[in-house]
């Protein structure tokens, strides 16, 4: 370990690069030689006019964004997605499909609900708690967008490729994923991302957002939950979270001039990912709880034997400096979240724990 840092499997918020925290700490102080932080310079700025350029032309170029797409910053994490999106894209008399893959995606579902928009869940894998992705799905031709959480942290479980909806736009939740693979974005139209997972610290949303949805958001809403306000703003309508876009900016050029772009993360995650499910799906004392069709790159998610194992589980891990590896309080279990900043290092020691561990409590 690299000062006395831990292995952080944390699902968020979770480990940034170490070289993107450098950077930062050696900046902080005095941003740029401006004689500011980061955190004290204005918004309205040329030092901060660099910032958030940057950070939405490098999100343009890894993702290969056509000019059809807006790169907005906005405050209030995924969450407040949930409802900003029908409120936002559906007008009365409009309808829009929703996938449902559990926590998060149930979460967007109701909020729509509560708003008292036209909602159909099309396919949801509730009928087994959540452990796979739908594959067979009837979409609604009608829809305005068909609505998905492209990986669900809490389950474990991804979608590895993305439903055919007949040309309907997917709005995808990629809080957990986004800039983890390459993606084919003629089938997106929007694409929304809390940066605490696999961007930068929390308070950030990332939203990508196409011109002909952005042009039909409702007008009628408040200022401040209008897509098109930020989009006509460079999202500075207000003072933005300063912090965390300067953040995703560095962890974005880490992506682009460290690792080489998305294609090689992606094989990176694949490699890190194969090698603790194959460690786990050769023992019999670990098993992972997603289906194997639909397991996540991300979040992997395991079970002991018994809840008494995992709590020593992972107090013993903690001890050996593996943190974050206890599961969401809602499901329990084992949890190692491997986002793109999860080292090999960070694997190696993860497999080494878990073979001693069984062999000392088989």
């Amino acid at each position: 370990m690299t000062d006395q840092r831990i292995y952080n499997f944390n699902a968020g918020p979770a480990a940034l690069p170490l070289s993107v925290l450098e950077e930062i700490r050696s900046s902080f102080l005095n941003f740029k030689n401006s004689g500011m932080s980061i955190t004290e310079i204005s918004h309205r700025s040329s030092y901060f006019d660099g910032v958030i350029n940057d950070a939405v032309k490098r999100a343009k170029r890894l993702l290969k964004l056509s000019d059809r797409y807006h790169v907005l910053f906005i405050q209030g994490g995924a969450s407040l997605q949930f409802a900003m999106v029908p409120m936002n894209l559906l007008s009365k008399g409009e309808t829009a499909d929703y996938i449902n893959t559990g926590t998060w995606s149930t979460k967007a579902i109701n909020e729509a609900q509560n708003m008292g928009k036209s909602v159909h869940v099309v396919a949801s894998s509730e009928d087994k708690n959540f452990s796979y992705i739908p594959r067979e799905i009837s979409f609604n031709k009608e829809s305005k967008f068909v609505h998905l959480t492209s990986n669900n942290t809490i389950k474990g479980t991804q979608f590895s490729d993305f439903p055919d909806t007949g040309g309907i736009p997917i709005v995808a939740d990629m809080s957990s994923d986004i800039f983890s693979r390459p993606l084919d974005m003629e089938k997106f139209g929007m694409i929304y991302a809390g940066a605490q997972k696999n961007l930068g610290p929390s308070g950030t949303c990332m939203v990508i957002i196409r011109k002909d949805l952005l042009d039909s958001v409702n007008n009628d809403l408040p200022a401040m939950l209008k897509y098109s306000t930020y989009s006509s703003k460079n999202s500075m309508y207000n003072t933005p979270p300063c912090f965390g876009i300067y953040t995703i900016s560095l962890v974005l050029k880490w992506i682009e001039e460290q690792m080489g772009g998305i294609d090689k993360v992606e094989e990176h995650n694949i490699t890190k990912a194969d090698l603790i499910y194959d460690h786990i799906d050769a023992s019999s004392f670990y098993k992972a709880t997603a289906e194997k069709d639909s397991r996540s790159l991300m979040n992997i998610t395991f079970r002991l034997p018994n809840e008494d194992l995992e709590k020593t589980f992972v107090e013993q891990a903690s001890k050996r400096g593996l943190g974050g590896l206890k599961g969401h309080r809602s499901v329990g279990g084992c949890r190692a979240s491997i986002y793109n900043a999860a080292t090999m290092e960070s694997i190696y020691a993860l497999i080494e724990f878990m073979e001693s561990f069984e062999k000392e409590n088989k």
